[in-house]
């Protein structure tokens, strides 16, 4: 009499075991001679040496890179990039924390990664993006429940910067108008690749600042940057050729540099910075 089982609803652990036995019993490695293994050493070295040469240039932050500096008892900051309008940092309020009222040296973008943000009658949370012009005055902004934000063009990291900031904080200027999108608003999206879409935000003759969404499995070709590109992962995962990068992490791609092609296997949420698209 047979000890089969009749369906798969009768493999049970010990059928699972008797199958990886006799599977076990009949797997043996493949012979490699020392040239075979020679060649496939090389093979592999040749492939990161050609990685490492792609990414020469590029400046990949990870959540637990660099150094977080106390700015003031309950918000710390942590440089990511020092750029010619501005630095490029996260900024992390504890419950209850503020800042004062300030005026902008450079256009400078905002975005929630955790938490909420405060500023008059306006809340932002995660994923709201916030652009204030340069030259226009900003608000105190406080967090009631604490806050992680990424920001671009900011002075914090220059003192000089910061202390002019704070002293033009203190007239009473006409403001230029800020912009506000809010994640949860059905904005438009637009398909620029199959599976990827873009929401454009701020722009002017020269620089756009956009969110990409992509789907899994969506792709976009490699391509050069005419400018200097900046990336801060929002949600997911996202290859930027052989790199990884998770929810929290940015990459900077310097004027000139190339980018191998963007994939994702699990979807991904994006800011970039870079060149205007014509």
């Amino acid at each position: 009499m047979s000890n089969k089982p009749e369906s798969l609803d009768d493999f049970d652990e010990s059928d699972q075991v008797e199958l990886d036995r006799l599977l076990l019993a009949n797997l043996a490695p493949i012979p490699v001679n020392s040239q075979q293994h020679e060649n496939l050493r090389n093979g592999l070295m040749e492939r990161v040496a050609l990685s490492i040469a792609k990414q020469a240039g590029l400046l990949t932050v990870r959540m637990k890179d660099g150094a977080w500096q106390t700015l003031k008892f309950g918000i710390r900051v942590k440089q990511l990039w020092k750029g010619p309008e501005g630095n490029s940092v996260l900024i992390e309020f504890s419950p209850g924390a503020s800042l004062p009222a300030h005026r902008h040296n450079w256009l400078e973008e905002g975005i929630v990664l955790r938490g909420g943000l405060q500023m008059d009658d306006l809340e932002l949370g995660q994923g709201d993006y916030h652009a204030t012009p340069a030259g226009s005055r900003h608000a105190p902004i406080c967090s009631r429940q604490g806050a992680l934000a990424y920001l671009r063009g900011t002075s914090l990291g220059h003192k000089p910067s910061v202390l002019r900031e704070l002293l033009g904080g203190l007239l009473p200027l006409a403001n230029a108008p800020s912009l506000t999108v809010f994640a949860n608003k059905n904005d438009p999206w637009v398909e620029v690749v199959e599976g990827v879409f873009k929401k454009d935000l701020w722009s002017d003759n020269t620089w756009e600042s956009r969110i990409y969404r992509m789907k899994p499995g969506a792709r976009v070709p490699g391509h050069s940057h005419m400018l200097a590109e900046e990336c801060m992962l929002l949600e997911g995962e996202v290859f930027l050729g052989d790199t990884l990068l998770q929810a929290g992490e940015y990459q900077l791609a310097p004027a000139g540099s190339m980018h191998g092609e963007v994939y994702s296997d699990v979807g991904a949420t994006f800011f970039v910075r870079g060149a205007r698209d014509y």
